[in-house]
């Protein structure tokens, strides 16, 4: 059984930076697309980036350039840094991980963006 456990969410003001971790655990395989996604009260989960094994990533509109999305394939880990953040990424940001097609999530981490 494949879990993921989020960390480095938090309060931040407007303009400010935070980093987050997800460690992957219970498996020996590197997983190949891990991913972050958010949701906030009363909005759809969506996806703000992935990445691939070989280091493909893609992001939301709203988050390029402000974002970065990286990984450790020897550590199952992936990490988000969020530069310049605004009050609207204020969400709870949830990892994900596919591994030979079945998707896997953490618990989430909540990020809020307010002075």
């Amino acid at each position: 059984q494949v879990h993921l456990v989020e960390s480095g969410g938090g309060l931040v003001q407007p303009g400010g930076s935070l980093r987050l971790s997800c460690a992957a655990s219970g498996t020996s395989f590197v997983i190949n697309t891990m991913g972050w996604y958010r949701q906030a009260p009363g909005k759809q989960r969506e996806l703000v980036a992935s990445i691939t094994r070989g280091g493909t990533t893609n992001y939301a509109d709203s988050v390029e350039a402000r974002f970065t999305i990286s990984r450790d394939n020897g550590k199952n880990t992936i990490f988000l840094q969020m530069n310049s953040l605004k009050p609207e990424d204020t969400a709870n940001y949830y990892c994900n991980g596919i591994l030979f097609g079945i998707q896997y999530w953490g618990q989430g981490t909540q990020v809020t963006v307010s002075s």
